[in-house]
């Protein structure tokens, strides 16, 4: 596995530079590696760190929503909150219901098959948007309306709606007494939990480094450790109750700002230095999931299905943005950045064809051809539409 994880750290490492010396985005070489190198191209990886794959890319997503919520002040979040909202819930829901809709009328499904591939699809991609989000704000594009963190906000609580409504669309099909009211319920207890555990581990944590000297370092790996158990209590408790654990984790970033600002400032420094890293397992990992031959089955259709589903989510991510201050071209952009899906269909992609629900291999199919075709164009689409439409602030 050893060998492996050189190949990728060596390799990222070159695609990055050499598609950003492209103008792209340094992530799509990252993505192109891991399909390359990945069982159903080269077969280089070896399945040790593919087995693991999941928790490396789980890592990842830690330290980047830990490196966003140390971006985001109170300030920001006020000014995008009502909006920030609409955008988690409006396109995501629109989206998933188009999709139940094409898939019954284009793909002969049930309309509760519709639901289960619509809610697999629906979901928008942390792993891709964050990022260039974080970049954005470094960078200071957009930060006058604070457009990356109305996206970096939304983009993780969109999560949560997708996986609840394709839970409740698995639960009705295998046949399971679904209360739908309970379920809708169990999205804002999701969140509202999910906050309350950032917070107070946030609490915890800045009381600690008051009451102790503890080098930057030290507090880095204290804050990583802490964030990684709490996605590990939310996967333990998952049956029981769900907790938004990676909004937990961008929480505690944003408590760590709050209460000691100059320290979250030097923390952020140092997860930025860690996130190089991460950022070539996550895509490169991610990119080693995708089958290729697979994306291929879905077609015409496919494509069709995943067209029709953004255009949904474009109409919802307007109704989101309308009257809100942003202009026309911001808003554009806002559709530009919910187009990137990637991280949620590779880890749920082919949980129907697991449990024998039927057409199960034509859902999966399509989840990896939405991978292969939104995740590049997005990432594209989000630099490009970044510098046509976002001002810099001065």
């Amino acid at each position: 596995m050893i060998t492996s994880l050189g190949i990728v750290i060596l390799f990222g490492l070159l695609f990055n530079v050499l598609f950003m010396k492209m103008k792209l985005p340094g992530l799509l070489g990252m993505l192109l590696l891991g399909v390359l190198l990945g069982p159903y191209c080269l077969d280089v990886l070896d399945d040790n760190l593919l087995l693991v794959s999941a928790d490396f890319r789980k890592m990842a997503l830690i330290v980047i929503l830990l490196r966003a919520g140390l971006g985001i002040s109170k300030e920001e979040l006020n000014q995008v909150g009502k909006t920030a909202l609409k955008m988690s819930f409006i396109p995501g829901i629109i989206e998933g219901l188009t999709i139940m809709t094409a898939a019954h009328f284009v793909l002969g499904f049930s309309w509760i098959q519709g639901g289960i591939l619509g809610f697999i699809i629906a979901a928008v991609s942390p792993a891709v948007v964050v990022p260039q989000m974080i970049i954005f704000q470094e960078k200071r594009v957009g930060t006058q309306k604070a457009i990356p963190t109305l996206i970096l906000a939304s983009a993780s609580i969109d999560d949560v709606v997708a996986i609840t409504f394709f839970s409740a669309f698995l639960g009705l099909y295998s046949g399971q007494h679904v209360n739908v009211g309970i379920e809708l319920f169990s999205i804002p207890l999701s969140i509202i939990l999910g906050i309350l555990s950032g917070v107070l581990l946030g609490l915890v944590l800045v009381k600690v480094f008051e009451k102790y000297h503890i080098r930057d370092t030290k507090k880095v790996l204290m804050i990583l450790g802490v964030a990684i158990l709490l996605t590990a209590l939310e996967t333990a408790l998952k049956s029981k109750i769900e907790i938004a654990g990676l909004l937990g984790v961008m929480t505690i970033g944003f408590i760590l700002l709050e209460k000691r600002q100059v320290v979250a400032k030097r923390l952020a420094v140092k997860f930025g230095k860690i996130w190089i890293f991460a950022e070539i397992l996550l895509f490169v990992l991610v990119g080693a999931q995708v089958d290729v031959a697979v994306a291929f089955h879905a077609g015409l259709k496919g494509l069709i299905i995943i067209a029709i589903g953004l255009i949904g989510r474009s109409i919802g991510v307007m109704i989101s943005t309308f009257k809100t201050g942003l202009t026309f071209k911001e808003q554009l952009f806002c559709v530009l950045a919910y187009i990137p899906k990637a991280t949620v269909q590779a880890a749920i992609g082919g949980v129907p064809l697991m449990l024998g629900v039927e057409s199960g291999d034509v859902m999966l199919a399509i989840a990896v051809l939405a991978i292969v075709v939104t995740a590049p164009l997005g990432a594209m689409l989000i630099n490009w539409g970044a510098k046509k439409w976002l001002t810099v602030e001065v």
